[in-house]
């Protein structure tokens, strides 16, 4: 005789290994998933190494975000960093609340959204800021 338990017939397991499934996706997509919450110009382009490797820049690379509160120009600011080398700062007209949750250990992350060979320094990279839900 083939017994099998009702709660291993096949339309059980089914729907169990769907369920499963189903429950593994949530929990990728929640370590994974970011909320864009600024989209700034990088500043200061021309004074750091972004015109030095500006060829080597792609859209999507990570950016690394790094607090200068000691900065004696802007108590806010925000250094960019692309491969350990400076590109510039986050603008400091929009820096505030990145550099408060970055100060509270708030997880953030910045790639590069833009770019643009254009004669404005302030128009060439625009980078998006994300912090992780």
């Amino acid at each position: 005789m083939n017994y099998q338990p009702a709660a291993l017939n096949g339309y059980k397991v089914r729907s169990l290994f769907k369920l499963a499934l189903l429950f593994w996706c949530a929990l990728v997509w929640a370590q994974q998933a970011r909320l864009l919450v600024q989209s700034s110009p990088l500043a200061g382009y021309q004074f750091h190494a972004a015109p030095g490797v500006w060829e080597q820049l792609k859209v999507g690379d990570a950016l690394t975000l790094v607090r200068e509160p000691a900065n004696p120009h802007d108590s806010n600011a925000v250094r960019v960093e692309w491969q350990g080398q400076q590109l510039g700062y986050l603008p400091r007209a929009e820096n505030q609340v990145i550099a408060a949750e970055l100060d509270r250990g708030t997880p953030v992350e910045a790639r590069i959204a833009r770019l643009r060979s254009a004669k404005n320094p302030w128009q060439r990279i625009l980078i998006d800021v994300y912090v992780r839900l």
